[in-house]
């Protein structure tokens, strides 16, 4: 492309006719492609921030992996628990007992999962120690009967520290008059929460004695929790661990218990970039409608240049040049404001809570109250790449309009 066909579609793009401003019907294209571009960015990025955020609230409150018994409680644990201990890239390995039972106080009664735990140990395999709002872990002594609960189930209940509730295990006793329910009376020593909505409702944590106890477990225990150097090599490592204890183990990771929140995710990911790609689209659309107009007002001086000597290809590269220039801009300022809104997205979307008096994000809807946002690379090269690539082909239309006008038909009409 010669040099005078850049300096023409610039000089053609930035002035309107009779006029020295910017040309308003380009400024709208730029303003639409960047609005486009910025709105694909800010969501794709809140959509990976809500997922980074997600993964790092699971794996604080929860096991990366657990091996448990096959067809019921694990006898023989503390092999088990020994050979996770050797394994390279293991780091704990606790026993626990877990079960579903029901939990009330006065006349609130709701069901949720109880969790038995090594209360000097269980600190090395999740976060939950950290997250504590009262009380300490180690208060869960044997035989002292104590419980800590979520702090979203205190509130379904009712209580605070030092209250007292009973715990409703699912097996019953038999007596004379029938099948009773076997009940233990648990005082509330502690409350934690962990930002996750289904851990705050939905888990109790008591002595592991104490739930051998009320389950009548003996000395078995439903399974041994794993925290690993890796979390990602949660998979592969948990199932070559159970294999070589001989198998009959059931084995599960963060991975498999979580996987339908993480493919919902990248769902939705993918299919809000091709819905909002319309915004995009439309953009582009808008480019080929002022390229059409630019056309029509410079006919004349196209007449001019090709009587001067320039080629169809000259006119064409031309205004091809000025498409391009409104694809750099449009999608360079998009990907700036994206980006920077993105990096201040909760600090925006919090002082319109407060300027509105409301609240977004429910916590047991979307299992967190913020809103998260992560910038990737990937994410911002890929959304201006195709942005720009819309708007390269909607020059062509109109470049190619421009490059087979007759100058003599356009000078009679002029």
């Amino acid at each position: 492309m010669a040099f005078y066909e850049g300096l023409i579609g610039v000089r053609y793009l930035r002035s309107a006719h009779r006029r020295g401003f910017v040309s308003f019907v380009a400024l709208m294209s730029v303003l639409g492609l960047t609005l486009g571009v910025a709105v694909l960015i800010v969501v794709l990025s809140v959509m990976n921030g809500f997922e980074k955020e997600l993964r790092a609230r699971i794996l604080s409150v929860t096991a990366h992996a657990t091996l448990m018994g096959l067809e019921g409680p694990l006898t023989d644990w503390q092999d088990a628990r020994a050979r996770a201990l050797a394994t390279p890239g293991v780091r704990a390995a606790v026993p626990y007992i877990e079960e579903q039972s029901m939990i009330a106080h006065g006349p609130a009664i709701t069901a949720t999962l109880i969790r038995g735990v090594l209360p000097a140990e269980e600190r090395t395999a999740d976060g939950i120690a950290e997250h504590l709002d009262s009380g300490h872990l180690e208060d869960l002594a044997p035989g002292a009967w104590r419980i800590i609960l979520g702090s979203a189930l205190a509130a379904t209940l009712g209580v605070h520290v030092g209250d007292s509730v009973i715990v409703i295990a699912p097996q019953g006793t038999a007596t004379p008059s029938g099948v009773e329910p076997r009940m233990r009376r648990f005082t509330v020593s502690g409350v934690f929460s962990s930002g996750m909505y289904e851990y705050d409702r939905g888990l109790a944590l008591i002595d592991l004695d104490d739930a051998a106890r009320l389950y009548r477990l003996g000395g078995a225990v439903t399974g041994v929790r794993l925290a690993l150097d890796d979390p990602l090599e949660a998979a592969r490592l948990v199932r070559g661990l159970a294999l070589g204890l001989g198998g009959g183990f059931y084995v599960s990771d963060w991975t498999k218990v979580h996987a339908t929140f993480f493919r919902s995710i990248q769902l939705t990911k993918t299919m809000l970039f091709f819905i909002l790609l319309i915004l995009v689209v439309v953009a582009a659309f808008n480019l080929v409608a002022t390229l059409v107009m630019i056309v029509k007002e410079k006919q004349a001086d196209i007449a001019i240049l090709r009587t001067l000597g320039a080629g169809p290809r000259n006119i064409l590269a031309a205004f091809a040049v000025q498409g391009v220039l409104i694809g750099l801009a449009g999608t360079g300022l998009g990907a700036a404001l994206g980006t920077l809104v993105s990096d201040h997205l909760e600090t925006l979307v919090h002082g319109l809570e407060r300027l509105l008096g409301t609240h977004f994000l429910d916590a047991r809807v979307y299992y967190m109250s913020d809103l998260p946002a992560q910038v990737e690379g990937f994410d911002v090269a890929r959304v201006c790449a195709v942005a720009f690539v819309l708007c390269a082909l909607a020059t062509l239309y109109p470049a190619w309009r421009a490059a087979r006008m007759a100058p003599a038909e356009a000078l009679r009409h002029d």
